[in-house]
């Protein structure tokens, strides 16, 4: 076929009106088959105002208007861009508690279109807890500078009308923030101190209703029984939910997805597969292909049939590319002598061994073998493949009952207490090595325990970790804050692994919804180097097995 002649003279920049006149349907010219019906497309969703975007292709074929097929030029290029409310009705005002702000430094700015109030005696409490190094008193102080940002050069006249939460370049909150600037009198049941904060600020609420008749006016506590007290009182009361990142933990993502028994009926026929590596390749496309993720397994289990073990590699358009597994059950393939009991540990077992793989999470309840895997898989890595350098291993100091006060020594050694899991798992493969001898078992625990660091979370801002393989365990005791922190100190060639039991939060304020680890798994979810497996099936003993069951 030749090629078309090359233009005879240049091309010229096409005016706004030239654009639009070929985007528009052409009058008169129909398809052939417009005696056919048309099929039906989808609803397209407008996140736009019609005054927003230029005309196209999708405002011409809508009803002409004035306003909407001829906007100025001006305004379709620099005009602000207007939030539409999400809720219908006036805007609520929102009391904010002084926990709430303690526990999100950024929680004024995250009730879109609503106003907030903040009662007097909330700031009286936000000063008295600002001192300290704790992560209570930093976020005390953040709060005190964003107030402060948003409170310079205002009037006091501006401070009656409200002072809007967008000035400070938060363009997601177009409500407005109030302060309590005079004595407020509420009508509180006797048997309530009046001096107590909490109180007071039922009190503050009460009368904002009398005033605020025509709007809503909610209270948002942290705090259970100000809530609780507030309901008996008749004041609408709720939790703070914008920390949270699932509303219900059985939603959260388990990495692990088990095949339909018609896949190979409904896939086959357009399958391609195909061997490297030792591995099985298989590249499918049909109605499964959209509900998978990069990382995510898949199995397949039929009686009668060889059973499927998968891991998706790629995803492109509307095809994936599925691999088989290492299968880490046999004893040829051992980690440091461990082998996987169940199908979740195999999965949990190649995510850990595979290099391209640079952030796990791994949950599950007590038993189930999170911190035995993670561990061979570290010693395997950093003693015999000589991968990473040296294994971290750090948690939350946070103690399930009394606290036992100080603790004498070194970092590690106050921080030896908190690893008694690690001296379990320790032990345990120790004992997978009976070939060496007494002798030879010591050198090895002398060589292992040197490849071990124990590290204390309150030291690891400004870190970097060059080629360390990292253990964070018990990580659903983190913040979303605190996450971020430890993954960011990771830098080339290190590895990192979150172990933890969202049924065993022991912080304060903290939810299945709203810890830390249940943030890094809904945010890691589909990217290439990282993976995440539920391990569901307790492997400790039948004891604990039953006990977690019944108890």
């Amino acid at each position: 076929m030749p090629l078309p002649k090359p233009p005879a003279k240049k091309a010229h920049i096409l005016s706004l009106t030239e654009i639009d006149a070929q985007a528009a349907p052409r009058a008169g010219k129909r398809p052939q088959k417009a005696e056919k019906a048309e099929p039906t497309s989808p609803p397209v969703l407008d996140l736009f105002a019609p005054h927003e975007r230029g005309p196209s292709a999708h405002t011409a074929r809508a009803p002409a208007t004035a306003e909407v097929a001829a906007p100025p030029a001006t305004l379709r290029q620099t005009g602000p861009k207007i939030r539409r409310p999400k809720s219908e009705g006036p805007p609520k005002l929102f009391v904010l508690d002084t926990n709430v702000l303690m526990h999100d430094p950024m929680s004024i700015f995250r009730f879109d279109e609503h106003d907030i109030y903040l009662p007097m005696i909330t700031l009286e409490e936000l000063d008295s807890h600002k001192r300290g190094m704790s992560e209570v008193a930093r976020n005390a102080r953040q709060v005190s500078r964003e107030l402060d940002a948003l409170v310079a050069g205002i009037s006091a006249e501006e401070h009656q009308r409200g002072i809007p939460l967008a000035k400070t370049g938060h363009r997601e909150a177009a409500g407005k923030l109030f302060f309590q600037t005079h004595l407020l009198k509420a009508d509180l049941p006797e048997g309530l101190p009046q001096g107590k904060a909490d109180n007071q600020i039922l009190g503050v609420v009460q009368s904002l209703r009398t005033q605020h008749a025509d709007r809503e006016v909610v209270l948002v506590s942290k705090d259970i029984n100000m809530r609780i007290k507030a309901r008996a009182l008749g004041l609408p009361a709720e939790d703070y939910y914008n920390d949270k990142t699932l509303d219900d933990v059985d939603l959260l993502y388990t990495g692990v997805m088990p095949l339909p028994p018609d896949f190979w009926e409904r896939h086959g026929k357009t399958m391609e597969s195909w061997q490297q590596g030792g591995s099985t390749f298989y590249r499918i496309s049909g109605p499964l292909v959209p509900a998978l993720l990069i990382n995510q397994f898949v199995y397949l289990e039929a009686p009668g049939v060889a059973p499927l073990y998968a891991k998706v590699t790629e995803i492109t358009g509307k095809t994936a590319v599925l691999r088989t597994l290492k299968d880490y059950t046999h004893q040829k393939n051992a980690v440091w002598g461990v082998t996987a009991r169940n199908r979740e540990q195999n999965f949990a077992l190649n995510l850990l061994m595979d290099p391209e793989c640079d952030f796990v999470t791994l949950t599950g309840t007590a038993g189930t073998g999170k911190t035995l895997m993670t561990l061979a898989s570290g010693l395997s890595q950093v003693l015999d493949e000589r991968r990473y350098t040296e294994i971290i291993v750090t948690r939350v100091t946070v103690p399930v009952g009394e606290d036992i006060g100080y603790l004498p020594g070194t970092e590690e050694e106050k921080m030896s207490p908190w690893m008694g899991a690690l001296d379990d798992n320790l032990e345990v493969l120790a004992r997978t090595d009976s070939s060496a001898g007494e002798w030879g078992r010591a050198a090895t625990n002398e060589l292992v325990r040197s490849k071990i660091k124990i590290k204390s979370m309150n030291f690891m801002r400004g870190r970097t970790f060059l080629n360390k393989y990292v253990i964070i365990d018990e990580a659903q005791n983190l913040t979303p804050k605190q996450m971020k922190t430890l993954i960011t100190r990771a830098g080339p060639g290190t590895k990192i692994v979150c172990l933890g039991n969202l049924a065993q939060i022991d912080t304060p304020y903290l939810t299945e919804g709203s810890s830390g680890l249940t943030y890094a798994i809904d945010r890691f979810k589909g990217w290439p180097h990282s993976g995440h497996v539920t391990l569901a099936r307790g492997e400790r003993s039948r004891l604990a097995d039953f006990a977690s069951e019944v108890l």
